[in-house]
C-alpha cells in the first residue's frame, strides 16, 4: 500500500479481504438477529475489528485522516453488513479527531442504512461520541426526530446515549421522549427505550420522574426496555398503570 491508490481502489481491496474471509454457516446465524433479510459474509465482530485496525494504522500513517475517511465512505456504500461495519471500525480510533465536515458526512450515511446493525455501529460508535465531544451538535437530533426516515428517528435517540452515560442532555432526553413517544415503528421504540434505560442507569431518580410522567402514554416496549435495570419495586411502580399502553 506504499504507492498512492485511490480510496475506491483500497475499498475494493478491503471488500475482497472481507469476501475471502467469509463464513457461510455464521452468515446464516447472523440472519437470525434480523427481521429483514440482510447480506452478510459471516464474520465475527472481533475478527473484523482486528482487520479494520490494521488497515486503520497503515492508511492513517501513509495517507492521513481525510484519505481514511474517503475509504470508509466508499465502504459504507456497500451492500454487505461487514462493509458498513468495517467503515465504522476504520474510524473508531480516530473519532476524536473528526469534526463538523465528517459529522455532515455521517448524516448522509444515515440514508444508506439498511439494518439496525449498521445504524447502531455508525450512530453509537461515531456520531454519539462526536456529540459528546461537541455538545452543540445535539441540536441535530430534533431534526432527525421529525424525519420520515425510521433510521434518522432512531439515530435521534442513539446519538444521545454516550452523553447520557455522563449525565448530559437531561433536557434533551425529556424533549425527545415527548417527540417520539407516539412513534409506532418498533426500531424507534427500541431506540427510545435504550436511551431511557441508559438514563435510568446514569441517574435513576431523574429518569424515574420522567418515566412516571410518560408511562400512561408510552408504548409498552419503550417502558419495558427503559425499566430493565431499575430495582424490581421501582420497575413495578412505573409499569403498574401502564397496562393500557401499546
Amino acid at each position: 500500500m506504499n504507492a498512492m491508490k485511490s480510496p475506491a481502489y483500497i475499498a475494493a481491496h478491503v471488500r475482497r479481504v472481507i469476501k475471502d474471509g467469509a463464513s457461510a454457516p455464521h452468515a446464516e446465524e447472523v440472519q437470525r438477529f434480523f427481521k429483514e433479510e440482510v447480506a452478510s459474509r459471516g464474520w465475527y465482530t472481533a475478527e473484523l475489528r482486528k482487520v479494520a485496525y490494521r488497515f486503520h494504522r497503515v492508511l492513517l500513517n501513509e495517507h492521513g485522516l481525510d484519505y481514511l475517511v474517503s475509504v470508509a465512505d466508499q465502504l459504507f456504500r456497500g451492500r454487505m453488513v461487514e462493509e458498513k461495519s468495517m467503515a465504522v471500525m476504520l474510524l473508531e480510533k480516530s473519532v476524536h479527531d473528526l469534526g463538523p465536515r465528517q459529522f455532515r458526512l455521517f448524516d448522509e450515511w444515515l440514508d444508506r442504512v439498511s439494518s439496525w446493525a449498521d445504524h447502531d455501529a455508525l450512530v453509537h460508535y461515531l456520531i454519539s461520541t462526536m456529540v459528546v465531544d461537541d455538545p452543540a451538535g445535539v441540536r441535530v437530533v430534533f431534526r432527525w426526530a421529525r424525519s420520515r426516515n425510521r433510521w434518522r428517528r432512531r439515530a435521534a435517540c442513539v446519538a444521545l446515549i454516550r452523553g447520557t452515560r455522563r449525565q448530559m442532555f437531561r433536557g434533551e432526553i425529556a424533549r425527545l421522549s415527548e417527540m417520539l413517544l407516539q412513534d409506532e415503528d418498533d426500531m424507534v421504540q427500541k431506540g427510545l427505550g435504550w436511551l431511557l434505560r441508559e438514563y435510568a442507569k446514569a441517574d435513576a431518580a431523574s429518569a424515574v420522574k420522567l418515566l412516571m410522567k410518560l408511562r400512561a402514554r408510552a408504548p409498552r416496549l419503550v417502558l419495558r426496555t427503559a425499566c430493565e435495570t431499575l430495582p424490581a419495586k421501582t420497575r413495578a411502580k412505573v409499569l403498574a398503570k401502564a397496562a393500557g399502553s401499546r
